[in-house]
């Protein structure tokens, strides 16, 4: 192992943090696993508590690459929807690493996309081209309901990726019909605005179900429900408001992805990513989504052309951080 290996990284979102680490150029991420945010101070007591469960005699790492679920600006860091507020120095200074790269989660999650293998995908229909076979110039785009929701690209460039960070989760949400019309207009007596991430994320699928129930008026009382069990109950057909909301999730988020691909041009690809969208299985296959992502008036055969592809494996922003540690580093 060289001695500038391992590698630490780490992806963070409002409620976990995922850690990994890499054990030489271009090896896999290895040894990942998952710690609670609340259940620690900050970064630096994660990554400790990470590295004091590896096997003894195991040696630190001396660079680390943090995927972080936040807006970057700076030396002060603050979780979006976390806890965390700590200093990016001090936290590297605290772990005793000659280096700290942090970026913005999707970031780290677009970079994934290049070492995506088969078995970590799958396509609604025609697969994306494999990384190598991609052009210089194309851009794929990944879009990931988790705890929030999450917007982000990457660029095929010369011998290289570039990722094309952003907040576009915050973006204002738009209705296709006039029952989500009315659903925002409910979310709006709450909220001053209704971004995407509102309704298409952890945090916004309970607002959606509420929305959705005071539209249908049917009396089905869904307040206190959370996202885990919006989407049992909408999944075993045992609440007509919590099956409904998930089809009104999966329309919106299909018309959402359509404006991601068109405002980035994203001809490789727009990648589904989070945790959200894998637990609903079959139902998100048989939803509106890619009916939705195509209804774009006189740019439905461009969209047409353009795949949208599910990342089945949640834990592949690991291997997105260990690309930019890499790059940064080459």
């Amino acid at each position: 192992m060289s001695a500038a290996f391992p590698w630490l990284v780490a992806d963070v979102g409002g409620t976990n943090a995922r850690f990994g680490t890499v054990a030489g150029p271009g090896a896999p991420v290895e040894d990942v696993r998952v710690l609670p945010v609340a259940g620690h101070a900050g970064p630096a007591a994660a990554a400790r508590a990470y590295l004091d469960g590896q096997a003894p005699g195991s040696p630190r790492p001396r660079s680390a690459a943090f995927a972080l679920a936040t807006a970057l600006d700076g030396d002060r860091i603050d979780l979006t929807n976390g806890a965390w507020s700590f200093s990016r120095a001090g936290t590297q200074e605290e772990l005793g690493l000659q280096t700290l790269l942090c970026l913005n989660d999707f970031e780290a999650q677009a970079l994934s996309l290049p070492r995506l293998r088969p078995d970590q995908l799958r396509a609604w229909g025609a697969p994306p081209p494999a990384a190598g076979e991609v052009a210089v110039g194309t851009v794929l785009a990944v879009i990931g309901p988790g705890t929030g929701l999450g917007v982000g690209g990457v660029v095929r460039a010369p011998g290289c990726w570039l990722a094309l960070p952003g907040e576009g989760g915050h973006a204002t949400l738009a209705p296709a019909d006039d029952f989500e019309a009315a659903v925002l207009n409910q979310a709006r007596r709450d909220f001053v605005h209704v971004s995407a991430e509102r309704f298409l994320s952890g945090i916004g699928l309970p607002v959606l179900c509420r929305a959705v129930a005071t539209v249908l008026g049917e009396g089905e009382d869904v307040g206190v429900l959370s996202t885990e069990q919006i989407v049992a109950l909408g999944l075993a057909g045992e609440s007509p408001t919590c099956a409904r909301a998930l089809d009104t999730f999966c329309a919106m988020l299909g018309g959402f992805a359509g404006n991601v691909a068109l405002t980035l041009g994203s001809r490789g690809g727009v990648f589904i990513g989070g945790g959200i969208v894998p637990r609903l299985g079959e139902r998100f296959f048989r939803s509106e989504f890619r009916h939705r992502f195509e209804a774009k008036g006189r740019f439905q055969s461009f969209l047409a052309g353009i795949p949208t592809v599910l990342i089945t494996d949640t834990l592949a922003a690991l291997s997105g951080a260990a690309l930019a540690l890499e790059q940064a580093e080459a």
